[in-house]
């Protein structure tokens, strides 16, 4: 199997994510899921606003993921809500830790996606944006695209 490109397909997104906190880094985790929770992120029934990952005992911990009860799960359905372990080298635990512990950092799930048949998370290192911050981002962004827009004015002859 090559390496250049995997299949993934992305289940969910945390776009609220990328407009209240600075992204520092990235890293791929799996998730301890049951069987009636896996069915459930295959069909797409996943949410990721306001949650959150945490190091504790030496193990990051994800809250308040949605993972929506599968229809036909009947007795095997578990909390919606309940914290799942996530599953990460000790290395990028003890990274992830020291990062945690300076202040202002938090874990933010990014996205969950199916990668050769296994749910992966993407963990982000965040850094909270204040007001300020986020106007300046959404002035940059109407800036940019007022410019685009006077260049495709000016390439059609408008």
């Amino acid at each position: 199997m090559s390496k250049e490109k995997e299949e993934i397909k992305i289940i969910a997104q945390n776009r609220k994510a990328f407009h209240d906190y600075f992204i520092e880094e990235t890293y791929e985790a799996g998730i301890e899921l049951v069987g009636t929770e896996v069915k459930s992120v295959r069909q797409g029934k996943v949410n990721l606003k306001d949650s959150f990952a945490r190091v504790e005992n030496n193990e990051v911990i994800l809250y308040n993921m949605h993972i929506s009860p599968y229809e036909k799960g009947n007795i095997f359905n578990r909390d919606p809500l309940r914290p799942r372990k996530l599953l990460l080298h000790r290395h990028e635990i003890n990274k992830l830790s020291g990062y945690v512990s300076r202040k202002g950092y938090t874990l933010i799930p990014t996205k969950v996606y199916l990668k050769r048949g296994l749910v992966k998370v993407e963990l982000a290192v965040a850094k909270g944006k204040k007001l300020f911050d986020k106007r300046e981002d959404i002035a940059r962004r109407d800036a940019k695209r007022e410019l685009e827009k006077q260049f495709k004015e000016k390439q059609l002859g408008i």
